[in-house]
């Protein structure tokens, strides 16, 4: 009965001063959190060295442009050294003096100036090769007996692919409106429809090496009135060129050697190389590495 009372009173006391053993409350004090490191993932190491090598890079190309001045131009009888020694290093043969002494600088056609890719611009040094005559050789439509036969262009042009073709053949689309051009490539286009074309009149036509070469051999496409082959040597996505680009390399030598060489030695056919070539100082009296990696001295 004691320990029952004692306890009753102890509840009483405490009910009394509820608080008298309570810890006084104090204002909330923000938690201070330390700041997260931040962990240096092998990415963002990679991305920082990125970034630091590129803007090394930009700083070194821009130096390099300073001291660097682009070289100038190469000259109508540099072209034509370059062009000889491709041909010589593609068949291993080496042209006799009284061959080379006979091909003069004037069978090249230069349009240096023009390496832009500025595909519209390609009409203006096709005029000027064939002077006053130009619409008559170029625009006129109609067959002349004893002078232009079918399917005989006044100019050719050679490209790697049909798609490069077709965007050389704009650069000349005012010269073929009364007198289309013939476009003599495999893709979408059928060896037959291409023959039949070529019994007309020609004064234009665009394509790659095999087909031309299939067509000149079935006697369809004519050489009788070629003037002007223009080469477009400009290099592609991959850095491959008409001159570098393994088997096109090969067919379009086939195509020169069969085909035109000896036109280009009588001086009968002139050749516009459309693209950029060593020039300058870093091509005169230096060796050239060619294609397929044999090197020659090439004298301007």
């Amino acid at each position: 009965m004691g320990s029952g009372k004692l306890g009753k009173k102890q509840k009483q006391k405490h009910r009394q001063n509820p608080k008298a053993k309570a810890k006084p409350l104090r204002p909330n004090k923000p938690i201070s959190k330390s700041p997260k490191k931040k962990k240096t993932t092998k990415n963002n190491k990679n991305r920082q060295n990125d970034t630091a090598q590129n803007k090394t890079t930009a700083v070194t190309a821009n130096n390099n442009n300073d001291n660097n001045p682009p070289s100038p131009l190469a000259s109508p009888s540099q072209q034509l050294s370059y062009f000889l020694s491709q041909f010589q290093s593609a068949y291993g043969v080496q042209l006799s003096s009284l061959e080379l002494e006979s091909i003069k600088d004037s069978v090249i056609l230069d349009v240096s100036e023009e390496l832009g890719q500025d595909v519209m611009r390609i009409e203006k040094h096709i005029k000027e090769a064939f002077g006053a005559k130009w619409k008559e050789e170029l625009c006129e439509g109609k067959l002349i007996e004893g002078k232009i036969e079918a399917g005989s262009p006044a100019v050719l042009v050679v490209a790697t692919s049909a798609l490069r073709s077709l965007e050389l053949l704009r650069g000349m689309r005012s010269l073929t409106k009364e007198c289309p051009a013939v476009k003599l490539f495999a893709k979408h286009m059928k060896i037959d429809e291409q023959v039949s074309l070529l019994k007309n009149r020609v004064n234009i036509a665009s394509g790659t090496p095999s087909r031309i070469k299939k067509l000149i051999d079935i006697e369809a496409l004519g050489l009788s009135h070629l003037s002007v082959i223009l080469l477009d040597i400009h290099t592609d996505v991959k850095g491959y060129s008409l001159l570098t680009l393994p088997q096109v390399r090969k067919e379009f030598w086939d195509l020169y050697k069969n085909y035109f060489h000896q036109q280009v030695v009588k001086g009968d056919l002139r050749i516009c190389l459309y693209g950029p070539i060593p020039n300058g100082n870093e091509f005169k009296g230096k060796r050239v590495e060619l294609a397929d990696g044999d090197g020659e001295q090439l004298d301007s």
